[in-house]
């Protein structure tokens, strides 16, 4: 998943930018459920829900282009990339209803963003939907160490699996596996600890600031999905 230290956010955006095929492909995978979601919550009750996957394109369309998006855009922005994506994504969005009403010749429907964007709930939904991007990513690291670490740690990737993705209590895994529930807690905390370490891993890859800032953007998406 990771090519090397030196491969990060920011050398897939410039080299995309550029026009590399493999980038470009790699930017839509990453970042193509995360534009989606959002795209499909604002338009969830709206006549434009149907033009979802249009409109995701469209956002692709001003990342690579020519004087594009990924051009513009600076490592040194705040908010870092994620933050100048939500507003690349947000302007399409506005770009395509205004289109829409001026060819209907009716007043833009933005009731339901102005009921969503009081309480932040567009910009929410799109962070949960960066911060699982990041998770899966997370634990396919995880999955990829413990290939290497033998059998024990690539348990307990399986047992993360059944905690979070099927909801299997703990005593319930361990009356699967026969083992005892005790040992099996302890089993859960290092798997935790393993998940965390693969996480701050893959945030090296988006974030660019200190190890410190980047444990705390990883306690951030951690109780962003609590």
């Amino acid at each position: 998943m990771m090519d090397s230290t030196e491969h990060t956010c920011w050398t897939m955006i410039h080299r995309a930018a550029e026009g590399d095929t493999g980038e470009r492909d790699a930017f839509a995978r990453r970042y193509g459920d995360v534009i989606r979601a959002y795209l499909a919550a604002r338009w969830c009750h709206s006549p434009l829900h149907p033009q979802i996957d249009d409109a995701v394109q469209d956002v692709f369309v001003e990342c690579y282009r020519e004087d594009g998006a990924l051009v513009r855009v600076s490592p040194d922005r705040p908010g870092g990339f994620r933050a100048y994506l939500y507003g690349v994504v947000r302007n399409i969005a506005l770009r395509i209803e205004s289109s829409r009403s001026r060819r209907r010749e009716v007043q833009p429907d933005t009731t339901l963003e102005e009921k969503a964007d009081s309480d932040g709930h567009l910009s929410q939904i799109f962070d949960r939907s960066w911060a699982k991007a990041i998770m899966r990513d997370a634990a396919v690291r995880m999955a990829e160490v413990a290939a290497d670490a033998g059998k024990e740690a690539q348990r307990r990737v399986e047992l993360l699996r059944l905690r979070f993705q099927e909801g299997l209590p703990i005593r319930e895994i361990a009356e699967r596996w026969n083992v005892d529930a005790v040992h099996l807690h302890r089993q859960y905390a290092r798997a935790r600890v393993d998940f965390r370490v693969a996480l701050v891993e893959v945030l090296g890859f988006y974030e660019s600031g200190s190890k410190p800032n980047i444990e705390s953007e990883a306690a951030r998406l951690l109780a962003l999905l609590a």
